[in-house]
């Protein structure tokens, strides 16, 4: 693949190029803002891309394509973590042979996130080296490290970036190849990759062997720099904090961090030591503070006031002035709210209306709480919606049980919801239980991405799809219905009414292709039957 010397990427962009420049095999995982451009933009290059249901199955398909000896990333935001938690912390124990790069694309502030929880934990907790770069260059030459490092030390890299650095452009050049691939192969190792106490335990001291390892490798890397400037005033950072701290405090010195797990202690020690005054400069939690003062390393760290949210070149400066006034509200902007048009609009107007308890769930139909609709009175994670309804229903006196409505979208129903509806069926509430699923095709939240529901790839060529009728009455529910709620709202109404009122368990689908993607889909099924009846006349002849 030829490209230019220099380019101007965003973040993402950046990983995808160096992706493919190292020959990575696969990109696999599930669109979450701030990360879904990088598997697009890799598909782009010509990589090897695909959506899975969710970032538990990316995760574990990624650990199989490493475990055959090749080059594999697997991208999510930073909640989708939480669910890929499982084989990941179990992964830094049977190790890979391959490179096997996790990129968590956190969002502090929560630009559209329901917590903007602090990724840089799940390195600690896990066991696993970590990156974070601070510009698209170093997105790009993070990424090819973190391959180079995985396939050094057979360990999964995390590399963490943010909403900023995912998503705004910087120059790019110096786009350097790494050495080649090895041809994929499966080698048995029994007590390396089946992890029965008997061999997990061993498998855990060989990981802290690892680490220590990269520990002391760390203390001489190239990925952390010393900046030298004011003795006066010395900054320990990393990541976007980095580009905030340079331009706040231009003339201190700097010590900038970018493996940041395991952490160079001695390195750290020796600059501080240089500096009259030792301030860490991070977004969210005081980890990167809290562990170097762990080690007895005087720091200072940031007032708790800005623990939340992005930090900016004026927040920074406040830091170092030490400068706790509250700051002045935002300006107030226009709230978001769902298209003119949209399908889903009719469902929150019936649920209002009937003054349904209603457990939501994450996708574009969260904004049915805002007004004028108000009709969702839960929304906790993806997925959470069926079980919280159920929990409610459990726990309320009957005719308040009657009331509860699970609503959830077509791709959260895949990525998470068919447990769900299997706790439905099995432990099933007295007063049954109503399902609601917002079927509009796609995936609209994260930029109109497929899912195993619409029948189509990544790139949007036809491929298997889960029926989600035919998987509810495969469970044994009774009642499955299917409607166009903008068609006839009143008959949706009424049908809503008698399953709530039926004590049945009952799965409503509200389908409805969604207005931004409708044009695109019949273009995607035209051209799949095109392809259908041309490989029929093909198999004529």
């Amino acid at each position: 693949m030829i490209v230019p010397d220099r380019l101007l990427l965003s973040g993402n962009e950046a990983v995808a190029l160096a992706a493919r420049k190292a020959g990575v095999i696969l990109g696999t995982g599930y669109p979450g803002t701030p990360s879904t451009e990088i598997l697009e933009e890799f598909h782009r290059l010509g990589g090897r891309s695909q959506w899975a249901p969710n970032e538990k199955v990316a995760l574990e398909v990624g650990l199989g394509a490493s475990l055959a000896h090749s080059r594999v990333i697997v991208t999510m935001k930073h909640v989708g973590v939480n669910v890929a938690a499982d084989p990941l912390f179990t992964a830094a124990y049977t190790g890979t042979p391959g490179a096997l790069v996790v990129i968590s694309a956190d969002d502090p502030g929560m630009a559209s996130s329901q917590n903007e929880q602090d990724n840089r934990h799940f390195a600690v907790a896990a066991g696993l080296p970590m990156l974070e770069p601070s510009s698209s260059q170093e997105a790009f030459d993070f990424t090819l490290a973190a391959i180079e490092i995985s396939e050094r030390w057979h360990l999964p890299v995390l590399l963490r970036m943010t909403t900023r650095v995912c998503h705004s452009k910087t120059i790019v050049h110096s786009l350097r190849t790494p050495h080649p691939a090895s041809h994929p192969f499966f080698e048995e190792d029994i007590p390396s990759l089946v992890m029965i106490p008997a061999y997990a335990r061993p498998a855990h001291r060989k990981l802290r062997a690892r680490l220590a390892d990269i520990a002391g490798w760390n203390e001489t890397s190239p990925l952390n720099q010393i900046i030298e400037g004011d003795s006066g005033l010395g900054i320990i950072t990393s990541g976007i904090s980095y580009q905030h701290a340079r331009e706040a405090a231009p003339g201190a010195s700097f010590l900038k961090l970018g493996m940041t797990c395991p952490l160079p202690f001695d390195k750290i020690k020796t600059f501080v030591e240089s500096v009259e005054r030792c301030l860490v400069i991070e977004e969210g939690d005081p980890w990167l503070a809290d562990a170097i003062r762990a080690e007895g390393i005087p720091v200072e760290r940031k007032l708790h006031e800005f623990r939340f949210g992005e930090l900016d070149v004026e927040r920074v400066r406040r830091i170092i002035e030490g400068d706790a006034t509250p700051a002045p509200p935002p300006p107030g902007g226009r709230p978001p709210q769902l298209c003119t048009g949209c399908p889903h609009r009719s469902v929150f107007e019936i649920l209002r209306d009937l003054h349904c308890i209603v457990a939501g769930d994450i996708g574009c139909y969260t904004l049915g709480v805002l007004p004028p609709f108000q009709a969702m009175d839960t929304c906790v994670c993806m997925g959470a919606s069926i079980g919280v309804g159920l929990g409610l229903r459990h726990a309320l006196p009957p005719e308040e049980a009657r009331r509860v409505v699970s609503v959830i979208g077509d791709s959260t129903f895949v990525h998470s919801g068919l447990t769900g509806l299997v706790e439905m069926v099995y432990n099933r509430p007295e007063t049954g239980h109503v399902v609601i699923i917002l079927d509009n095709g796609t995936t609209a939240m994260t930029g109109l991405q497929e899912h195993p529901g619409t029948g189509r790839t990544l790139e949007h060529s036809p491929t298997g799809k889960v029926n989600f009728e035919e998987f509810a009455r495969s469970l044994g529910i009774g009642r499955v219905q299917t409607m166009d709620p903008t068609r006839d709202p009143a008959s949706f109404e009424k049908a809503l009414v008698e399953n709530l009122q039926s004590d049945d368990l009952v799965l409503m689908i509200a389908r409805k292709p969604c207005l931004l993607a409708a044009s695109k889909i019949r273009e995607y099924e035209r051209a799949a039957q095109e392809l259908m009846a041309c490989d029929c006349a093909h198999g004529e002849n």
